[in-house]
């Protein structure tokens, strides 16, 4: 009796476990698949990691999408995240800026956010900072949704634009992403 019992609960675990990760991949999904407005104000790049002076694949897509949009929408201005980890050379902030400028952003279009650990302190810096009210929110595809969600909590009307995830990582991005979607809806952020 107690093993059937044990059975149907774990059954039914795996059940809902499946469920919900089905429908956040959907979620995501979707919200990657949106496009932007044109000349929204500011525009958002979430830092990523920098090996040593070398932007990771991952940032290096967010860069390449953020550069189209700002290319294409003159009147943007960019904001850069993200901090400098233990193994890095540099605030994940200043790879960005240093790809934009080479590629022709001008640098009175650039504000650096260099301070942040994780997704909530870039968005959360970001807002503080420039009191934000509406953004264009790059990052990867997997990390838009809750990008989003974590932006609306701030009172951020954001839009997403989703750079490629590096197929090199992205089972380990997408495993990583359902815990820290898990945690954002227990803790809120």
């Amino acid at each position: 009796m107690k093993k059937k019992l044990f059975i149907s609960c774990i059954s039914i675990f795996l059940f809902f476990s499946l469920a919900w990760v089905l429908f956040t991949y959907k979620q995501i999904k979707n919200v990657a698949k949106e496009k932007p407005p044109k000349n929204v104000p500011y525009l958002i790049i979430l830092g990523a990691k920098v090996n040593g002076q070398v932007m990771s694949k991952a940032l290096y897509e967010r860069a390449i999408t953020g550069l189209h949009y700002l290319k294409e929408n003159k009147g943007t201005k960019v904001i850069v995240t993200g901090g400098q980890g233990p193994d890095e050379e540099i605030p994940e902030a200043e790879a960005l800026r240093s790809y934009l400028l080479e590629h022709g952003i001008p640098n009175e279009r650039i504000i650096i956010e260099d301070k942040s650990v994780n997704t909530f302190e870039n968005l959360q810096n970001a807002k503080e900072f420039l009191e934000i009210k509406k953004a264009v929110i790059v990052s990867n595809d997997f990390h838009l949704y809750r990008s989003l969600q974590l932006a609306k909590s701030l009172g951020i009307e954001a839009y997403p634009l989703a750079g490629k995830t590096p197929k090199i990582v992205k089972t380990k991005l997408y495993l990583r992403e359902y815990l820290a979607i898990l945690k954002m809806k227990i803790i809120g952020k």
